[in-house]
């Protein structure tokens, strides 16, 4: 390990390729396992949450997830906890559409998505410390668009709305 810090671990392996070359210094992320979620209102809208995230200094337009640790929840009731902790939004039910990876060259964590329709709301956000997070309802009908346009842009975000939805009833 050459840092081992509650939210940054990083380990540098050395490996050697099929053709003999050893590589000494790959690094790889120790990253946790992510729950998210795609949580459709029974008005066809998708929940979005909206927020800033400092390593590329901009907002966006994201599905609600969170990490999780599987020896203490399952990722079904870590999606549904991000997703009423991040929107206030209820899913009474949940799909298990598939798991991913998001960059499994240097990341070692998995994508557990879920699809929750018909999603109510309940109360307000019980944010983070850290977060600061708006929510955002977008018609299903528009957000092909909006990815097109730019405004959906992050990979795991496009990932889960492109297998999810042909799932929706």
């Amino acid at each position: 390990m050459v840092l081992n810090h509650p939210w940054c671990r990083v380990r540098q392996d050395k490996i050697e390729l099929p053709n003999g070359k050893v590589i000494d210094d790959y690094f790889v992320s120790i990253k946790p396992e992510i729950a998210l979620i795609l949580p459709i209102t029974s008005n066809q809208e998708i929940v979005f949450v909206r927020q800033y995230r400092h390593a590329v200094a901009d907002f966006f337009i994201e599905l609600p997830a969170g990490h999780f640790d599987p020896t203490q929840e399952s990722a079904e009731i870590a999606a549904i906890r991000e997703l009423q902790e991040e929107t206030g939004y209820l899913a009474q039910q949940v799909k298990k559409v598939t798991v991913f990876y998001d960059k499994p060259s240097k990341d070692t964590n998995r994508i557990h998505l879920f699809l929750a329709e018909n999603v109510i709301k309940i109360g307000e956000q019980n944010l983070d410390i850290t977060e600061e997070i708006e929510v955002i309802l977008i018609p299903v009908a528009e957000v092909l668009d909006k990815i097109y346009q730019g405004e959906i842009s992050v990979s795991g975000t496009i990932a889960a709305l492109f297998l999810g939805l042909p799932l929706v009833s």
